[in-house]
């Protein structure tokens, strides 16, 4: 195998290639390049104390200076996992979960069975990130690096779902919910879609003007929702001891445990969605790598303790409405689980107004979260150029926070708050979010095989963190059974499910999203160009608030060899030294952490190879 490897600012001959065992050695932070014939990675560095790393050419740029700052420490990558988790997920699904287990054995299995789930996910995202330290936007990276091949495919795919699906109607609704349970009002359908709009428009408000007032927000937030989970647990615990009145006997749910209606495929698949829904946000640190210093060694530790500490209190929050609240009265709720445990401990009291009250805040909070995470996930999708308006994605002006993202967010939740009917929006919205998504978790965990392949080929070396490879293939095969078992129906008919509509609508809806995204990608990247004579090139676009971007651009045919000749591979010109000789020079990555290159850019190579 060889290698080429180049340097800037001076000459090579054709032995100035190191051997493979010599690659490893690569540890300058200067332009360096290395092949394997089809595909080029240069050698990059941010400005978050990260160690140097290799990516592929065609990936974002890295921004060797993070215009959203560096304000991500140990107790905001806490926050920002535990805030999205601890949504509404553990208080509104216990119900759905305990009626598609069929008992409460089964389900508080399948509560377990959720944190194994998260942990094998997460492992994979920090092997990727030890990779790719540099880089925010969590996957959006990480299929951009293993799925290079074909070119714009992996992002243009995934950026149309993250866009197409960016929003949190769901968890907005169910705050609204808990909003007019604290007065005891029975809202209409649209009082119910007015106040979720309302809850999310002031979620928008609260991170939209400053960036780092907007993770001491969360973190403040976060705090709270923390403390009412375990507010839950110790009175479960209290209430298991024998000490309330109203519930003479706490310990009848958990004799015989495994007693109850006997479970179906449909049944224990939807439980499992419910259980990834409720766990949903413990990689959402990995949405802001780029803004953590030293952030391998400072996630690997505080995104494990975020997820061990919410695994705890989810099942003894989970114990805590077992010992409370008849099995009946669990198995026929909706999205109101905790309220009916809070009624059943304390009465129709103020104490359960003001218990209400925290679980609406949690919801709340969890809507800032996900904006926040999100935001830097839609950001890095732009910053692809796979979507139009690149500035647009890539701006941080004029507060220092991605608006645009942030904006779109907004208006794809308004969209999807009103659009489908009240009852049916909470069940149709988690279902639809996770599957499409579980096609992805997939290709990541096979990504991951791959990248290892590539970086050993090319003697690159092991990153800081590697996750066992039976953890890698557990997780690819939990989320390829969520992506099969959908398609099995209910045991009352096609109309049976937890929708008042057809019960794979969900499983239509989400493969038409990937569909199209293949349709939107051949069209844009092959058919059309092959129609109006241009082929497809990118180029960087560099914004005054130092915020970097591709750019996709159409070259016409007659001059793309003048094009392709006089540009380095991610589309910034050529340095000519000599116009005789056609040498040139090509300009490198920064030298040492928040400087940049001559151009104030970073490194290129050539999207045709």
């Amino acid at each position: 195998m060889s290698f080429n490897w180049r340097r800037p600012f001076r000459s090579r001959d054709d032995n100035d290639e190191p051997t493979t065992q010599d690659a490893p050695a690569l540890t300058r932070v200067n332009s360096a390049e290395v092949s394997d014939g089809s595909l080029k990675y240069t050698l990059e560095k941010g400005g978050n104390d990260s160690q140097p790393s290799y990516q592929e050419a065609t990936g974002a740029p890295v921004e060797s200076r993070s215009p959203l700052g560096y304000s991500v420490g140990p107790i905001t990558i806490i926050f920002l996992n535990v805030s999205k988790m601890i949504g509404t997920g553990v208080y509104s699904t216990p119900s759905a979960i305990l009626r598609g287990t069929g008992s409460v054995g089964l389900s508080m299995i399948y509560w377990t069975l959720g944190f194994f789930t998260s942990i094998s996910t997460l492992s994979v995202l920090l092997e990727f990130a030890s990779y790719f330290p540099n880089r925010s936007g969590s996957e959006v990276v990480y299929l951009e690096q293993a799925y290079p091949r074909p070119r714009w495919l992996f992002p243009t795919a995934f950026a149309f779902l993250n866009v197409v699906l960016s929003f949190s109607s769901g968890n907005s609704i169910v705050c609204a919910q808990y909003l007019f349970r604290i007065n005891g009002h029975t809202p209409s359908p649209w009082e119910l879609k007015g106040v979720a709009i309302a809850a999310y428009t002031v979620a928008f408000l609260a991170v939209v003007f400053h960036t780092k007032a907007s993770y001491a927000f969360s973190n403040g937030i976060g705090i709270v929702k923390t403390l009412t989970l375990i507010f839950i647990a110790i009175t479960g615990l209290v209430v298991l001891g024998g000490n309330i009145s109203s519930i003479p006997d706490p310990h009848s749910n958990f004799r015989n445990a495994f007693d109850g209606l006997p479970p179906t495929p449909y049944g224990l698949n939807n439980a499992l969605y419910r259980i990834i829904f409720s766990y949903t946000g413990f990689d959402n640190a990995f949405n802001v790598v780029n803004e953590v210093k030293n952030p391998i060694k400072t996630l690997r530790r505080n995104t494990f303790i975020s997820v061990f500490l919410v695994a705890v209190l989810y099942n003894l929050a989970n114990v805590a409405y077992f010992a409370s609240v008849p099995l009946p009265d669990l198995r026929a709720a909706k999205e109101i689980t905790a309220s009916l445990f809070f009624t059943a401990v304390f009465g129709s009291s103020n104490a359960v107004r003001g218990l209400n009250f925290l679980i609406a805040l949690s919801s709340f909070g969890n809507l800032v979260t996900v904006l926040i995470g999100s935001s830097r996930m839609i950001r890095e999708c732009g910053r692809q150029g796979v979507l139009p308006f690149p500035r647009f994605w890539a701006t941080t002006r004029p507060f220092g926070t991605p608006i645009g993202p942030y904006f779109v967010k907004w208006f794809m939740t308004v969209i999807m708050i009103l659009a489908p009917p009240a009852g049916d929006a909470f069940n149709f919205v988690v279902d639809l979010q996770v599957y499409p998504s579980s096609l992805f978790h997939i290709l990541v965990g096979i990504g991951l095989f791959i990248v290892r392949y590539r970086r050993k080929k090319l003697g690159l070396g092991r990153g800081e963190f590697k996750a066992w490879t039976v953890v890698v293939v557990f997780n690819i095969l939990v989320y390829a059974y969520l992506l099969v078992m959908p398609w099995y129906p209910p045991e009352g008919g096609p109309y049976a499910g937890n929708v008042s509509f057809w019960y794979a609508t969900y499983v239509v809806t989400g493969t038409g999203i990937l569909l199209g995204c293949g349709i939107y990608y051949y069209a844009w990247i092959w058919l059309l160009p092959k129609l109006r004579g241009y082929r497809i090139r990118q180029e960087v676009l560099t914004l005054e608030d130092g915020a970097q971007s591709h750019k996709v651009i159409k070259v016409p045919v007659e001059q793309l060899a003048e094009w392709d000749a006089t540009h380095d591979a991610v589309g910034r010109p050529l340095n000519r030294t000599d116009s005789h000789s056609g040498d040139s020079e090509r300009i490198g990555v920064s030298s040492t952490a928040g400087e940049k290159g001559q151009d104030g850019n970073v490194r290129d190579v050539d999207p045709e190879k």
